[in-house]
């Protein structure tokens, strides 16, 4: 389910809308607490101070984990998976599967 819709040209960098989706939540939404704080999940795109602070400012808690983390993670601990957003995944049987995705 979508928090947010901003449009914009193709060529560019989702960072740079960070502050127009989160303006663009019509959904009301429970005051952050210390208790219960507001987590937003973001990939390695958004790593920046920038974005960080941004985000901040909307009273949620920043969650970027990077790529070589879950690698490092991957070699030291047997069993364990990466976490990959269900997108991703789509994204990745898409391309498996060329005959649904060429039609």
């Amino acid at each position: 389910m979508p928090i947010g819709l901003v449009i914009s040209e193709a060529n560019r960098h989702d960072c740079k809308l960070v502050g127009a989706t989160l303006e663009s939540i019509a959904a009301l939404r429970p005051n952050p607490t210390r208790r219960k704080p507001q987590g937003i999940c973001l990939d390695k795109g958004y790593d920046s101070g920038e974005v960080k602070s941004l985000v901040k400012e909307f009273g949620y808690t920043v969650h970027i984990r990077a790529r070589d983390k879950e690698a490092q993670m991957i070699k030291q601990q047997a069993g364990f998976k990466a976490r990959r957003w269900v997108v991703e995944r789509t994204h990745s049987w898409m391309n498996r599967f060329r005959r649904i995705l060429t039609r």
